[in-house]
């Protein structure tokens, strides 16, 4: 066993894991954040994406004991003071959710984005998203929700 020390959606916690344990296995299995779903356990889906230290990378596919000292963002992170954040929202009204499986490992891939580059053009969305495979949108409506989060957010600071 090997003792981590990490922050999840902000908050300190240490833990003790098996060398071989996965970053998803201990998210839904030890600390129940079970947002982050497990798809094909081989990074090849893009269900279970998370962000580690802000960049967008498939959690089957991490040791937890390589997280030691890191920031992981899951998608329970995601919501602003109990209400959902302007991407979820424009997920929503995009109709970018239908079975809603792939839905939190999208949001994080476009969230990875829309901070390095909060006015992406359609070709950096569709590249942010690659690695998500979804079975029901077809893409267009995730890439109008990310685009509408983007317009909405630029309306904001105006």
């Amino acid at each position: 066993m090997h003792t981590i020390s990490f922050r999840v959606n902000g908050e300190l916690q240490t833990v003790s894991v098996p060398a071989t344990a996965t970053v998803l296995e201990l998210l839904r299995e030890r600390l129940h954040l079970t947002g982050t779903k497990e798809g094909c356990g081989i990074g090849e889906c893009g269900a279970c994406t998370i962000l580690l230290d802000g960049a967008p990378v498939t959690a089957c596919l991490v040791l937890a004991v390589e997280i030691d000292g890191a920031s992981i963002e899951t998608i329970e992170g995601e919501t602003e003071d109990g209400q959902l954040s302007g991407l979820q929202q424009a997920f929503i009204d995009a109709g970018a959710i239908q079975c809603g499986f792939c839905t939190p490992g999208m949001i994080m891939s476009a969230r990875g984005l829309l901070r390095k580059n909060p006015d992406p053009s359609d070709e950096e969305i569709r590249e942010a998203i690659a690695g998500n495979l979804c079975r029901c949108t077809g893409y267009e409506s995730i890439l109008s929700a990310v685009r509408l989060a983007s317009e909405r957010r630029k309306g904001d600071s105006s």
